[in-house]
């Protein structure tokens, strides 16, 4: 039996998209993904027998202790990017596959929209229903998606709630699940997902997720990239030499975190008033 095969407490690779285009900006290139990558993509799923489920799906399972389909596989798009509804929703219905969407409702076009905030063509509402109708998971990804562990309390119970509220009305119910903007989450800002009502959280970690090494809301999602090739790819998802794919991202990664966290300092002061 493979890393992926299924068991009840197994890990399991979640992939991490964006944009899905083939004229991608320059902000979301790296980030971004080709039609013809993400079709021959998710045609390696098919041929190698994964089963796509949806987040909420995957942390019920753990939860309950109960066992996973064969080769369980979540597929999640982050930020609400028009190509998701243009590209990748066709595939996704013609092979039969759930996804996962994380939106942040401020970048979304329509009524809620923040004006000249979304970094390229967002999905508007109907699409998003669309998206929801055809068995994809909607999930919350922030409001006006800042690093959610640099702000106040304030600001990020704000951050929480709007985005939460915004997908309730637009869509009939609150969103379940959730996702970090960047990736980025403390032990604050996990513990406010959880009181807002999220049953689950991604972060990103480029690892496969796994309940015994990982908090239910902080589990590990692996990048795929413009970069990322149909081989590179089958390793990935297969769980094989993941941490070396992503050893440079993990040095850049910790040196950013010091950073981070001195600005985290500077802002606790300026709080307090000191």
């Amino acid at each position: 039996m493979t890393e992926t095969d299924g068991r009840r407490d197994g890990p399991v690779p979640i992939l991490m998209y964006h944009a899905v285009t083939d004229t991608p900006v320059r902000a979301t290139r790296g980030l971004s993904v080709t039609p013809a990558a993400f079709a021959a993509q998710m045609a390696l799923l098919e041929e190698r027998g994964f089963t796509p489920l949806g987040t909420t799906a995957l942390a019920n399972a753990w939860r309950e202790g109960r066992p996973l389909p064969h080769r369980p596989v979540l597929i999640t798009f982050d930020d609400g990017y028009e190509g998701v509804h243009r590209h990748a929703l066709p595939v996704l219905k013609g092979l039969g596959f759930v996804s996962t969407l994380f939106v942040s409702t401020g970048w979304l076009r329509g009524a809620h929209e923040m004006p000249g905030a979304a970094p390229d063509t967002m999905l508007d509402w109907d699409q998003v229903r669309e998206l929801r109708d055809a068995g994809t998971e909607i999930g919350g990804h922030s409001h006006s998606h800042p690093q959610l562990d640099q702000l106040g309390d304030e600001r990020l119970w704000f951050e929480l709630l709007r985005c939460k509220e915004i997908l309730r009305d637009e869509l009939g119910a609150p969103p379940v699940s959730f996702a970090y903007p960047y990736g980025y989450s403390t032990r604050r800002v996990r513990q406010a997902v959880r009181t807002a009502g999220f049953g689950s959280a991604l972060a990103v970690g480029n690892a496969l997720a796994d309940p015994r090494r990982q908090n239910p809301y902080a589990l590990a999602r692996v990048t795929v990239r413009r970069s990322t090739g149909i081989e590179e790819f089958g390793r990935l998802v297969e769980g094989r030499a993941v941490a070396r794919n992503f050893a440079a991202d993990r040095v850049l990664t910790q040196g950013y975190s010091l950073v981070r966290r001195a600005r985290r300092g500077v802002r606790k002061v300026r709080e307090s008033g000191v």
